[in-house]
């Protein structure tokens, strides 16, 4: 298969929550709609920016915080689930469309690139607004076009122990739950990655072992480089190695580094170091712009194009360079493809068909 241009494919940024009008609804008029457009925002990405820095593809998350888990604490997750992507819906249907698509598959995402468009995909930061709906998982395949979920944020939810617990105890179901395990099931069907940044270490290796395609994680950087709980120890590198699975590391600097700073030679340093753990093929990069992410030397989409020549610099080959950018996280798309339509050859609904 011929690769496409060495671009970026960055794997998690968030998207701002607008501001609310009287009536609730998101006011995007004149607003934070237009900055998506635009070189001169405090926004880290931008459709502009993401051009300057040879980005080909990012991940736009919806993310939800972690509330109360009850009934009505869920049902708000779930409605600011649903508006959160209709914004990234509308970012591709809106402003200067031609230079953006929508993507839903892997071959949708390489056209793009090839294309020279920007290729936006669909995700969902924390399953809270899942509540005890594992059905829920095809309405945002079938309707978004979600591609991953990250099972918790900070703080458990019905679905899973998340790694930084907010004020109770360190584990509630010492790993996944009975409904996050139904869940998976469902991810599975539909073609949506299990994004374990945020997740236990018990959740992460039991995700692991439940879930028909790979696991991976989104952001998150390596435990022995920086002892942060969001970070993936040597056996959780080693579970990933084996399972197929894939480590996104992130420029989030206390991930990086502890005691503060964070540096793009910091963030090669990780990717460097589990690149010699498990392997090339399992590693890459992405950036949480906007959502916490930017280090020196990367502080922004324009500069992405760095992180490739630092890369190039620490003695990676292009094609190295190429599964580091992106490469394998199509792979894992693929085959979580792949597996939905197996999962569809037996007779169960799935997104591809």
């Amino acid at each position: 298969m011929t690769q496409p241009p060495l671009t970026a494919f960055d794997t998690h940024i968030d998207i701002p929550w607008p501001e609310r009008t009287a009536d609730g609804l998101p006011a995007w008029e004149g607003g934070a709609r237009e900055d998506v457009w635009s070189v001169e925002t405090a926004r880290r990405f931008t459709v502009p920016k993401a051009r300057q820095g040879q980005v080909g593809a990012v991940c736009l998350a919806a993310y939800i915080p972690q509330a109360t888990l009850n009934t009505a604490g869920i049902e708000a997750a779930w409605r600011r689930t649903q508006a959160m992507l209709d914004v990234i819906h509308q970012i591709s249907s809106g402003g200067q469309a031609e230079d953006v698509r929508l993507c839903r598959t892997a071959t949708e995402i390489r056209s793009a690139i090839e294309g020279g468009a920007l290729a936006i995909v669909p995700v969902v930061e924390n399953g809270y607004g899942i509540g005890d709906h594992p059905e829920r998982v095809a309405y945002l395949a079938q309707h978004y076009g979600i591609r991953y979920i990250t099972l918790t944020h900070n703080g458990h939810n019905q679905l899973a122990d998340a790694a930084v617990a907010r004020g109770e105890d360190a584990r509630k179901y010492g790993g996944l739950s009975d409904c996050g395990r139904a869940v998976i099931v469902e991810m599975n069907r539909h073609g949506v990655l299990v994004d374990v940044s945020h997740a236990s270490k018990e959740t992460m290796m039991q995700a692991s072992e439940l879930s028909s395609t790979p696991v991976f994680a989104s952001h998150s950087c390596a435990r022995a480089l920086c002892d942060h709980p969001r970070n993936l120890d040597d056996e959780q590198l080693d579970r990933l190695r084996e399972t197929g699975g894939v480590i996104q590391v992130t420029a989030m600097a206390p991930f990086l580094r502890r005691g503060g700073g964070g540096t793009l030679e910091d963030l090669v340093r990780h990717i460097t170091y589990i690149a010699g753990r498990i392997g090339v093929e399992h590693v890459g990069f992405s950036s949480d712009f906007d959502g916490g992410g930017g280090i020196e030397g990367w502080q922004d989409a324009s500069q992405t194009h760095h992180v490739m020549r630092a890369l190039q610099e620490a003695g990676f080959s292009r094609n190295e360079c190429y599964a580091l950018s992106g490469g394998n996280m199509l792979r894992l798309l693929e085959k979580s493809e792949e597996v939905a339509d197996g999962i569809v050859s037996r007779g169960s609904n799935g997104l591809f068909t």
